[in-house]
């Protein structure tokens, strides 16, 4: 049986709203956690997106990695708040994130200190493949273990990159416990003689310090040295978060447009969480054009405009503006076919998971960009369970 948006804010812990880039995934991740505040839950939404307008849309200055509340006066701003109520929300940092999990699992505080003082790890943790996601991930967890939030509502990054998420503890430890890293543990410093790394890897060694210096080198091997005591930490984290992600508490909303290529993404999405057997929540299709009228309404349109105006234009009161009845009708044929166009996606979708919610939401001629209208999404998105 389907069920209602409204059923999901209820039911879950945690959200994970993924899609394409573009399709309005930050906004609708921030009107579902406000609108499970609304309804009297403790929500939290985490973005990954570092841009300010979730920041502005809830009355707050920016957004940081420090968990910061809502005042409860700006969610009473655009209606009544049912008491419980609170909405807090906060925008990942990937190196404080890493910094938290190296301080957790590291053997003793002067061991965390040379990590974290290490030049190779700055780089890493910032730069190496799948490191946001699985900071981000790694956060929504400890977060669940450690708090008391009824709802975490998480914005992950564009589909291409929250597809590495799924992958991303695996590609981490692996990328940490190669054996091209383990090779640079046996040789760190030069306390190892020319039989233990043998001629290739002196030759290797010597080419490398030409480019990159000697301090570099050295830096690499103490670094993933230390970073071995703690990669038992990462792995056993690793394993927590599929987990947790596998739990019934857990929901994927996955958002896009109507857009061929957006449902393209998406429908790929959703066979990479069936696969994986994680729990998929729902589809939530933004920017979907309204049907236009029928030939008969045509009609019927062009019979009025022709007794408005024997010259078969309409014209305001001050005269700025003129239109004839073909071109309106040209216009309502033009917004039919985008219309068609979006059901046609929308049926891709149903036909993919019969019994999947979808709540889709029309195109809307403004854009949100306060608490009022995200209050107002949020109350659509909750109330308009889908075909």
């Amino acid at each position: 049986m389907t069920s209602s948006l409204s059923d999901i804010l209820a039911q879950k812990r945690i959200l994970v709203c993924a899609g394409p880039g573009g399709v309005g995934k930050t906004t609708t991740a921030a009107a579902l956690a406000l609108g499970a505040a609304r309804r009297g839950r403790k929500a939290l939404v985490l973005t990954i997106d570092p841009a300010k307008r979730l920041a502005n849309s809830l009355g707050l200055s920016e957004l940081g990695h420090d968990i910061q509340r809502v005042p409860d006066e700006m969610l009473r701003s655009s209606g009544e708040l049912v008491d419980g109520g609170e909405l807090h929300a906060m925008m990942l940092d990937q190196k404080r994130a890493f910094d938290e999990i190296v301080t957790r699992y590291a053997s003793n505080p002067e061991a965390v200190k040379r990590i974290l003082s290490n030049p190779v790890y700055a780089q890493i943790s910032g730069s190496l493949a799948g490191s946001q996601e699985y900071a981000a991930m790694a956060t929504v967890e400890q977060i669940e273990e450690d708090t008391d939030f009824e709802l975490i509502v998480v914005d992950t990054p564009p589909t291409a990159h929250a597809l590495d998420f799924l992958d991303a503890p695996e590609k981490l430890t692996a990328a940490i416990d190669s054996p091209a890293i383990d090779w640079f543990r046996r040789i760190r410093g030069q306390k190892v003689s020319r039989s233990v790394i043998g001629r290739t890897g002196a030759y290797i060694l010597k080419r490398l310090s030409k480019f990159v210096g000697s301090q570099f080198l050295d830096d690499l091997a103490v670094f993933f040295t230390e970073f071995n005591d703690i990669l038992g930490g990462f792995h056993l984290r690793a394993e927590k978060t599929f987990d947790l992600l596998r739990r019934d508490s857990v929901g994927f909303v996955l958002v896009a447009s109507p857009e061929p290529m957006a449902v393209r993404e998406t429908l790929f999405f959703h066979q990479r969480l069936v696969s994986a057997q994680m729990p998929f929540a729902a589809f939530v299709i933004n920017r979907v054009h309204d049907s236009r009228p029928t030939d008969a309404d045509a009609k019927q349109l062009t019979k009025t405009m022709r007794n408005l105006d024997s010259v078969k234009q309409l014209q305001f009161a001050d005269g700025t503006l003129r239109i004839s009845a073909e071109a309106m009708l040209e216009s309502h044929r033009d917004l039919q076919v985008l219309a068609d166009g979006d059901r046609q996606s929308i049926d891709r979708l149903s036909e993919t998971d019969p019994d999947a919610t979808i709540v889709q939401v029309p195109y809307f001629e403004e854009d949100i960009h306060d608490i009022d209208k995200l209050t107002q999404l949020g109350a659509y998105l909750a109330n308009h369970d889908g075909q």
